[in-house]
């Protein structure tokens, strides 16, 4: 069963995170990945609203799992964080690891603080 539901929450998470991050992307004329920083920020506000509310073993698969863990790209924040560094965007791959590690963690304290 848990399987399933984890199953049935990447089958959400992953499209949603490839049209979120294409509209966000589209939005801005920079080179700063926008839309990976997006999926990334909101799974971690996901993620933090979950655990603080001691979320079930079930909804925590299909949620957590499944969903945020479809959702969210860290794979894609490496490479994107490379490819700025190879085009000598030295600032913008420097705040990409910065500002990306810092929202995310503030917004899982955030939401999980929020909802205990």
């Amino acid at each position: 069963m848990t399987v399933l539901l984890v199953f049935v929450g990447a089958m959400v998470g992953a499209p949603l995170r490839y049209l979120t991050d294409r509209a966000v992307q589209k939005r801005h004329e920079t080179t700063f990945p926008w839309g990976t920083f997006t999926v990334n920020v909101t799974g971690c506000l996901i993620l933090g609203a979950l655990s603080g509310a001691g979320s079930a073993s079930a909804t925590f698969s299909l949620l957590g799992t499944g969903f945020c863990g479809a959702l969210t790209t860290y794979s894609t924040f490496s490479y994107e964080t490379f490819r700025l560094a190879e085009q000598k965007e030295y600032f913008y791959a420097a705040m990409n690891v910065v500002v990306s590690i810092v929202a995310g963690v503030g917004a899982a304290v955030i939401a999980y603080m929020a909802v205990m």
